[in-house]
């Protein structure tokens, strides 16, 4: 069936691309953000000089985000947006400001007219309020709204939501950010919403094929790249019971920076930059996997590589690091244990400094798909472990069978933070 509304849809979709006119908008000189096309590749304008993209998601350790060589910041929808943004212009940053767009998959419905001119009313008040902020570079409209969705008025929707933003505001330029798995998701955007100026993408492990898929989707526009960090937890191996293993801090900055290196930072054509993800502490499968600090302001290394990306300069200090996690003295990746058993585990940590370093336990359960898997920090269950602040230490096996997650934080005195885990399951 669904099948079947994806043939209807493309039918369709071909049916309305062949009649319809690329946009032909032109952007006033005086506009202050513009793109322009130089050569054989796109070059985003602000003010009339050259910008390209150094940014991160999140709008918190702006100070630290701007010592490291960023320049602008991305956040998801206009809450709290006027803070936001006169955060961002007191430092002299700027701000990709999202626009909600709801998702079929929350439950909205695009064949709803009424709930369909709400959110047209919402996105031209919100346009209204802040187009005229010195620190906004460029709109976001939405962010995966298309991610699995079989009503293709949500296109329609996005592309006319697009077309009021440019009346609005024609001084800066509109994406939308999608998580692209081939050429056909571009594909479909660039067809159904020909007002878009930009294509943000939310790119991780594909990265290396995402040049693959802008040419086979024929996009021709400039691109960005809104989300980027480590390998998702989508894209890793998995344990027996389907548990995503979370890479070790090593394997995370080393993906990193070599996957930066050779498809952001060499400036490939038409890329204006991109947005390290996550600029803060967040939940999303644990609480360490995107996160480039802990809840307590403590830096990861994906800090101080962001800065070395950015500015080709090494940090001073560096975040320490986790070789392995050693259960009953071997370096594994997950492990099956017997309910309330003991067992002796030992963290393989360094710091490229010397410094010393101090250690601490946590087990938690692994996250579900349900409410709480993303943004919901889930809470460490307690009485398991001999000693939490030790390199080698004893915990016993919770009695519940399910499946946990044995987590280790690395502390040096420079207020950084390596994490790693162990996937375990109690059965």
């Amino acid at each position: 069936m669904r099948f079947f509304v994806w043939v209807v849809g493309v039918v369709s979709l071909l049916l309305v691309s062949s009649c319809r006119e690329k946009t032909g908008r032109t952007v006033p000189a005086s506009a202050p953000v513009r793109i322009e096309q130089r050569g054989n590749s796109a070059v985003l304008l602000r003010h009339g000089q050259p910008y390209f993209i150094r940014g991160a998601g999140g709008h918190i350790h702006l100070d630290r985000l701007k010592a490291c060589g960023g320049n602008s910041i991305r956040v998801w929808d206009d809450l709290d947006a006027g803070a936001v943004l006169d955060d961002a212009q007191r430092r002299g940053m700027t701000v990709m400001l999202g626009i909600w767009v709801e998702r079929e998959t929350d439950g909205f419905d695009y064949n709803d007219r009424e709930a369909v001119a709400r959110q047209y009313e919402r996105v031209r008040r919100t346009v209204l309020k802040y187009k005229n902020h010195p620190a906004l570079l460029l709109w976001c409209m939405g962010n995966e709204w298309a991610q699995d969705a079989t009503n293709f008025a949500v296109f329609d929707e996005v592309n006319r939501l697009t077309a009021l933003v440019h009346e609005l505001d024609p001084g800066h330029p509109i994406t939308t950010a999608i998580s692209p798995d081939s050429g056909r998701s571009i594909w479909l955007v660039r067809e159904r919403c020909p007002e878009l100026d930009i294509l943000s993408v939310n790119a991780y492990g594909v990265m290396a094929q995402l040049r693959q898929f802008l040419d086979e989707g024929g996009w021709t526009k400039p691109y960005l790249i809104s989300e980027f960090g480590p390998k998702g937890y989508w894209e890793v191996p998995l344990t027996p019971w389907k548990t995503p293993i979370e890479p070790l801090p090593q394997a995370k900055t080393t993906f990193v920076q070599q996957t930066y290196q050779q498809y952001i930072g060499s400036r490939p054509p038409g890329c204006l930059g991109a947005y390290m993800f996550f600029w803060g502490s967040k939940q999303e499968e644990t609480h360490t996997w995107f996160s480039f600090f802990d809840d307590n302001g403590r830096e990861s290394a994906l800090v101080g590589l962001s800065q070395e990306l950015w500015t080709g300069k090494r940090p001073a200090n560096r975040a320490p690091t986790i070789r392995a996690i050693q259960t009953d003295g071997k370096p594994v990746s997950y492990a099956v244990l017997a309910p309330a058993t003991q067992h002796r585990v030992r963290v393989l940590a360094t710091d490229p400094e010397g410094d010393s370093l101090t250690y601490y336990w946590q087990i938690k359960p692994s996250a579900q798909h349900t409410s709480d898997y993303t943004d919901t920090s889930l809470p460490a269950l307690t009485g398991l472990m001999q000693s939490a602040t030790a390199v080698a230490t004893t915990f016993r096996a919770p009695r519940q069978p399910g499946a946990y997650r044995l987590f280790i934080d690395v502390y040096d005195t420079h207020n950084h933070v390596a994490s790693a885990n162990l996937s375990f399951l109690v059965n």
